[in-house]
């Protein structure tokens, strides 16, 4: 497993990546409210600046990445807790059924195959679980300058059915944040957005 963060991971909470993350968690908190009694998973969790914002709202979080130099920089911030559990791998290395929420932010353009990897969801969520999937739209590839990526964003469209096709029911697709980047003076807007589905 290649670590492709172990130099950015130092430097990744960045001013414009916790501002980033404060508004995918504020959104996905209008339509979703965590229980103290649900089992949560979070996909790529990098340096948790997600995951310890929804940590404190539910009883058990395991966070997820493939990144060894990301979860180091993670671990430098946990306190003794024992609601956090850690998988350095990928999500199909957790196999509990037992998830009553997954969530997931700017991690999913980075999976290679979608389709298997909503169907493993499938397999470790309860009936009645909410996932919340917040990425990019369909871009260029120049959010990540034109650097190969499983996925330069997403059609929403399609990705809502391969949710279905998996075994959940989509609640919310919605444009949420919208990124801007200048770069010699050519300003490019990219569109985030948040998907809620429902394990049926």
């Amino acid at each position: 497993m290649i670590d492709t963060f172990v130099t950015k991971a130092a430097d990744w909470d960045s001013p414009d990546k916790v501002k980033m993350t404060q508004k995918f968690v504020a959104e996905l908190l209008l339509h979703i409210q965590p229980q103290s009694s649900w089992k949560a998973l979070e996909i790529g969790t990098g340096t948790g600046l997600v995951g310890l914002q929804i940590e404190p709202l539910v009883g058990k979080i395991v966070l997820e990445d493939t990144s060894e130099s990301m979860l180091a920089v993670l671990k430098q911030k946990l306190k003794e807790n024992s609601n956090i559990e850690i998988v350095h791998g990928e999500v199909f290395d957790y196999k509990e059924q037992d998830l009553d929420f997954v969530f997931s932010c700017m991690a999913f353009h980075h999976i290679p195959d979608i389709e298997k990897t909503l169907h493993h969801l499938a397999s470790i969520t309860k009936k009645g679980a909410l996932v919340a999937i917040g990425d990019l739209l369909e871009e260029d590839g120049s959010f990540h300058n034109f650097e190969m990526m499983p996925h330069n964003g997403f059609d929403t469209v399609l990705l809502a059915e391969q949710f279905r096709k998996a075994g959940f029911e989509v609640k919310l697709v919605k444009i949420y944040h919208v990124i801007s980047r200048t770069v010699e003076s050519i300003t490019t807007n990219y569109e985030q957005f948040i998907l809620i589905a429902e394990r049926m």
